[in-house]
């Protein structure tokens, strides 16, 4: 998979903010996801360098899980320095290029991309997950632990329980209860999906856990984990 060159990397923050508002009317926040075979994730993890002076180092992970079965089908690891600062709002930026090399390597085109991170519920409406929708094509979600920005109510306490992110007086993103006894977690349109059938696919994906199962591959792959047997990220 390749991902579209429609714009450069070296960028200062400032320029990363315009690119952004200029790029979030392409994104579109409406879409059924059918005839799904491949379900992707992908997740990055900042490596601990001995020395200061050292640049950052990232891993990037992108997985590729079979659907329904939930197998993997493949699975790509890449490690590369990060060229831009951290800046809330700019993860994009800082993850993308590296997520990039690791996209180069997949076969299996899949139907369906959830990412470790925002989406539609961004400041600028332009998290992660719409940056890489926007590039790659596909209908994405963005599933994220943490919240970004709006205003949020609890969502009861069983799974699959919901509750709104509003900002702005905007809906932008749902709060997802994914079983009972687990905190939420935030659920935003990507690319070329409602935000209805975003939150019904990762919990369709979750199969009893917080997080859906694609998105706890490449996380604990992006941490170092490996991979070669059935079982080995149980």
């Amino acid at each position: 998979m390749r991902l579209r060159d429609i714009h450069p990397w070296d960028l200062t923050p400032r320029e990363a903010i315009a690119l952004q508002k200029r790029l979030a009317p392409e994104v579109i926040c409406a879409g059924e996801s059918q005839n799904v075979r491949h379900v992707a994730a992908a997740d990055v993890a900042f490596v601990d360098r001995p020395y200061r002076r050292q640049p950052v180092l990232a891993r990037a992970a992108v997985a590729v899980l079979s659907y329904p079965g939930l197998a993997v089908v493949e699975h790509h690891v890449v490690e590369g320095p990060v060229g831009f600062p951290y800046v809330p709002g700019l993860l994009s930026f800082r993850e993308i290029p590296v997520l990039a090399r690791a996209f180069a390597r997949v076969q299996a085109a899949p139907d369906l991309l959830l990412v470790d991170g925002q989406g539609y519920a961004h400041p600028r409406r332009f998290g992660i997950a719409c940056h890489l929708g926007i590039l790659l094509g596909i209908p994405t979600i963005g599933c994220a632990k943490s919240r970004l920005c709006g205003e949020e109510a609890a969502p009861g306490p069983e799974g699959g329980a919901t509750a709104e992110l509003i900002d702005g007086g905007e809906l932008i993103g749902l709060v997802l209860r994914t079983r009972a006894g687990v905190k939420p977690v935030y659920v935003s349109v990507g690319h070329r999906i409602g935000l209805e059938s975003a939150a019904a696919w990762v919990l369709r994906l979750c199969r009893g856990r917080r997080l859906p199962e694609p998105i706890r591959v490449a996380d604990q792959l992006s941490k170092g984990a490996q991979l070669g047997r059935p079982g080995d990220l149980a």
